[in-house]
């Protein structure tokens, strides 16, 4: 079956709202969520309707390496001038939520929300990655795939709820460094290289070894479940082409929501906004 098309008219809402509160007025409480990513840290803002209501995305390489926080003080500089950026444009925020990897467990996943209440935020709780994506996907049977910046994470659920996570060290750093071998250039020019669409066509073809090597993860991850679909998130999984190269090599349907990058942050300020308001 497709997207729902509430969920990518939602995610595409998102994206609109990056611009800041989209030049509509805003009111009542807002819930915002927070991923910290190898290659992008992204703040997601919604209302109390669950509507987007602004956004921000800054490149980040170094603070966020294979699900870790390595640069505490770099990913809260970060994340503080993403908030200040939305305070400044007159919104209000004050409760949080962050998220982590598949299979991040204790003081690792609650330095994601270390990072949130470091600058002066209420952390409404933590989500992992693919429950997030769930939330706007609205997934009840299937395998969400995060091919983010430095790992991919394969996660199952089942009735809605994950029942399998594996977290695997191959992302987009890796196109990055096939690129820059490849064109002699360093990797933040063959990030460049790779994230702009008039080239994607003519890099296709070097980078499809490691699409097929991320999708022999992913099948060798799934072997022994009866899932039929997979659902593409992350920022890597933008790259055209690269869901026809996971179908190809899992036999699987898979599908790529609108912007798959965009995916994660809005499922987890969604979360927030449930966890605060079942609270009130």
């Amino acid at each position: 079956m497709p997207i729902r098309e509430s969920a990518n008219q939602k995610i595409q809402l998102f994206e609109a709202a990056l611009h800041l509160n989209g030049g509509r007025p805003v009111s009542g409480k807002l819930f915002a969520g927070v991923d910290l990513g190898t290659a992008y840290i992204v703040t997601a803002v919604v209302d109390e309707s669950e509507a987007p209501v602004a956004g921000v995305v800054t490149r980040s390489r170094s603070s966020i390496r294979d699900g870790l926080v390595l640069d505490y003080v770099g990913a809260i500089r970060i994340l503080r001038q993403q908030i200040q950026k939305l305070t400044d444009s007159g919104l209000q925020i004050q409760k949080a939520s962050a998220a982590f990897p598949p299979g991040t467990m204790g003081r690792n996943a609650q330095a994601f929300g270390n990072v949130v209440r470091a600058v002066g935020l209420d952390l409404s709780g933590l989500v992992d990655e693919p429950t997030a994506a769930s939330l706007v996907l609205g997934i009840e049977n299937g395998a969400v795939v995060d091919i983010g910046g430095g790992t991919t994470g394969i996660s199952i659920i089942q009735k809605g709820e994950v029942v399998f996570t594996a977290d695997e060290p191959t992302g987009g750093t890796h196109i990055d460094l096939v690129l820059a071998g490849h064109y002699r250039i360093e990797v933040d020019e063959a990030e460049r290289l790779k994230t702009d669409p008039s080239n994607q066509g003519e890099i296709f073809q070097l980078v499809r070894p490691v699409f097929q090597k991320m999708a022999s993860i992913v099948r060798e991850n799934l072997k022994g479940s009866d899932i039929q679909t997979i659902y593409l998130v992350g920022g890597t999984s933008c790259f055209p082409g690269i869901e026809k190269v996971m179908e190809e090599e899992t036999g699987l349907e898979v599908l790529r929501p609108h912007n798959p990058l965009l995916v994660t942050p809005l499922g987890i300020a969604l979360s927030c906004a449930r966890t605060s308001l079942d609270k009130a």
